[in-house]
């Protein structure tokens, strides 16, 4: 499995921890410096189940100077969130664990990893 995370976030710091206790294999990816293309994006968004502006941190300064809240949550608009995702990796809704099943989760509670564990 692979978790993307910011290690200057709290909750990524605590998924981790969780992996770690468990003794979970897992692949880190520090997605601000590794940043995932818009293939990527789109291969976890099919894998969450999600749309992109489901995973957007909309309160972030970026997300705030591009106006996303503003723009239209439809199919249409789809590609333009994942652009904006890829350009702006901050944006990305974190941590996100992709399971060996070919599912994922946005991983922001003990809940959440441990039903990835589960998998």
């Amino acid at each position: 499995m692979e978790i993307w995370i910011n290690p200057a976030c709290s909750k990524c710091r605590s998924a981790v921890q969780l992996l770690d206790a468990e003794g979970a294999e897992y692949t880190v990816r520090r997605y601000l410096e590794d940043v995932p293309s818009p293939d990527e994006i789109r291969a976890v968004l099919d894998r969450l189940g999600l749309e992109p502006w489901d995973i957007t941190r909309t309160q972030e300064a970026d997300a705030k100077e591009l106006g996303l809240k503003e723009w239209p949550r439809e199919a249409g608009s789809r590609e333009r969130w994942i652009s904006a995702l890829a350009e702006h990796p901050k944006l990305i809704q974190r941590p996100i664990i992709t399971a060996d099943d070919g599912t994922a989760v946005v991983a922001r509670t003990d809940e959440a990893v441990r039903d990835v564990l589960e998998r």
